[in-house]
């Protein structure tokens, strides 16, 4: 039986001798090659997602400024800029036909940045009844400006 038992520690260790295992310098490659792709993915990925914010942005613009024509159709004319976007939730003091509040939420949204959005009435700009802008990603500033 001694001798059984000693063979077979024999073979089991001749045969962990034959395993086979990732050295330390392909470990390094791998790494090597997975920093790369990723410093050449990311910034692509990173400058979708901040296309993607302008995109919802405008879009969302776009959604207020309808609401804000469903307002006029209401009340005959838009909010005034001291009442803002609020009047869209709560009704303006001494507001004839108001009929909402016009968001489903009951707040008024922020832009994708999660700052609120400008709005002037009347407009600034020639040709519109009101400006409604976000400011982009800093939240101040002109540069930056998407409006309707």
């Amino acid at each position: 039986m001694k001798q059984f038992i000693s063979r077979r520690v024999k073979a089991l260790n001749e045969n962990l001798g034959d395993e086979e295992g990732f050295t330390l310098l392909e470990i390094l490659v791998v790494l090597a090659i997975l920093a790369l792709l990723i410093g050449l993915v990311a910034p692509a990925a990173l400058r979708q997602l901040g296309g993607a914010r302008v995109s919802v942005a405008k879009q969302s613009i776009t959604r207020i400024g309808t609401v804000l024509d469903i307002y006029k159709l209401d009340t005959g004319t838009y909010p005034s800029s001291e009442d803002g976007l609020d009047a869209l939730v709560h009704a303006p003091a001494g507001e004839e036909g108001w009929n909402g509040p016009y968001l489903k939420d009951g707040k008024v949204p922020l832009d994708p940045w999660n700052h609120p959005y400008v709005y002037r009435s009347p407009s600034e700009r020639e040709s519109k009844d009101y400006d409604l802008c976000s400011h982009g990603p800093s939240g101040t500033g002109e540069a930056e400006m998407i409006c309707n």
